[in-house]
């Protein structure tokens, strides 16, 4: 399938001639400024189009949903930061959002209300699947048929958020070798990145986090390590650099996973 050049509406477009969006896709910080993490975005997106869903995007009208601030014990930021979004979110009466981001996914749902944001929350993986068995997404099972592919649980959308079988259901489809690492689902070790920790300097002396659960990966011989994170994504990516030389292991978003099997 060719790829065609896809312009994004906002939501502030479409308030302009009068109309609203079923959804809101929330960008998020990594998604629209980390070079790896466009990469999913567009991915993303490229699956919203091929199945025409109605969505719309904050643009420049986004700010930081206020998770790595408030991890960090920066309450006021955090609080100044949600309140701008449910601002604007409220503006143009959003009611679902979509996001690739599970600290997003976790702070927009379990904290925004308190601050006057309630809404309906999914993350990728639980859209695309819901898209699968709606029949909406027809996965060519051929492209990653035989790859032995190891999933790695990102903490805010697993352990803080019950989330394990919607990406899992997601990769099922695909023909491929699902591998489990020893340590999964409520068992899964960090990537290293969340609560603030991304910016953090290593601590020295110790084995970083992302070292370890990039060994926990490589120990059942993967082709790809899949994750449902931009986070886990510069910590794996970073793992596999320097515990695979050869590197020829591939780290992928479910979302680039999806798009590359429709060729999209």
């Amino acid at each position: 399938m060719a790829t065609k050049n896809i312009h994004v509406r906002t939501m502030l477009e479409l308030n302009a001639e009068g109309k609203k969006a079923e959804y809101l896709f929330w960008v998020g910080s990594a998604g629209s400024y980390d070079d790896r993490a466009k990469k999913i975005t567009r991915a993303f997106v490229k699956i919203l189009e091929s199945c025409n869903i109605d969505y719309a995007v904050l643009g420049q009208e986004e700010t930081d949903s206020g998770d790595s601030a408030k991890r960090a014990g920066n309450e006021f930021l955090f609080q100044m930061q949600a309140m701008q979004n449910i601002e604007i979110m409220n503006s143009y009466e959003v009611k679902k959002i979509i996001t690739c981001d599970p600290h997003d996914f976790n702070t927009i749902k379990n904290e925004y209300p308190e601050l006057g944001g309630n809404y309906e929350i999914l993350h990728h993986t639980q859209f695309i699947n819901n898209l699968i068995l709606q029949g909406k997404l027809k996965i060519n099972d051929k492209v990653f048929s035989g790859n032995n592919i190891t999933y790695h649980d990102p903490c805010y959308l697993g352990r803080g958020n019950g989330e394990y079988n919607a990406p899992r259901n997601v990769l099922k489809t695909l023909n491929c070798n699902i591998v489990e690492m020893e340590r999964n689902k409520s068992r899964a070790l960090c990537c290293g990145a969340g609560g603030a920790q991304m910016f953090k300097e290593a601590e020295k002396g110790n084995m970083e986090v992302f070292e370890l659960r990039t060994i926990d990966a490589l120990a059942v011989n993967p082709n790809i390590i899949a994750t449902s994170c931009p986070f886990c994504m510069t910590m794996l990516t970073d793992g596999v650099k320097l515990k695979n030389k050869e590197n020829e292991i591939r780290v992928l978003d479910i979302a680039e996973i999806i798009a590359e099997s429709l060729g999209i």
